[in-house]
């Protein structure tokens, strides 16, 4: 379903302005300059709503969290929501991520979360899901080894093919869990889009990847 067009969005987003970065390039490699502290940094590819990420930055003060979506209809929803919490550890970035490996230094991303990612369910669209080798080559283009990828969906299939496909790219698997919210996990972030499958009944698989260095 496409995303109505939000009544005032520009201005919206220019009240926000100050959450918002505009050009991420010029501060890649010097992210802390941005913070104002050199607290590891967390991103999230597709924040929503902001649910997630406003509760990570509440939770985790000594993190610096960027988040990441494409739309300005949506996005600006999840700056007003850090806004109106007073949040200062959280930076918004209304972009492709196919293009993080221009925002980011090798390293300088210690953890990245995909949170309920379109699965693009035909075939051919596979190279477009965020699990895909040709996005996993971008995410360890800016993780160190040990980075990691935290990972939840509520589509089955999509979870088999991140399976292999994480498994394929030299990350170590573990916390892998078919019913999230029954597996007794702790600190777990509800997403506006992960509520309502729950309020179903339905179950939300997790798992963490850990980038390991390539087999010899």
């Amino acid at each position: 379903m496409r995303m109505r067009k939000k009544k005032n969005c520009a201005a919206r987003m220019e009240h926000c302005a100050a959450l918002r970065v505009a050009e991420p390039e010029q501060h890649k490699g010097h992210w802390k300059d941005v913070f104002g502290s050199d607290n590891p940094i967390h991103i999230e590819i597709g924040c929503g709503k902001g649910a997630f990420i406003t509760g990570m930055a509440l939770a985790h003060p000594d993190i610096n969290f960027i988040a990441i979506e494409k739309v300005e209809d949506v996005i600006v929803m999840a700056m007003e929501k850090a806004m109106a919490a007073e949040i200062t550890n959280v930076r918004f970035m209304d972009l492709d991520a196919e293009r993080i490996e221009d925002f980011f230094e090798k390293g300088e991303v210690s953890r990245i979360y995909l949170n309920f990612s379109d699965p693009w369910k035909k075939g051919k669209q596979a190279k477009r899901r965020l699990t895909h080798k040709r996005f996993l080559d971008r995410y360890k283009a800016i993780l160190p080894l040990g980075g990691e990828i935290w990972f939840k969906t509520d589509n089955q299939k999509l979870f088999e093919f991140s399976l292999n496909s994480f498994a394929e790219e030299n990350f170590k698997m573990k916390n892998i869990t078919l019913d999230l919210h029954k597996s007794g996990f702790e600190g777990n972030i509800v997403t506006e889009y992960e509520q309502k499958f729950v309020d179903l009944g339905q179950p939300i698989y997790r798992l963490e990847a850990v980038y390991t260095a390539a087999p010899l």
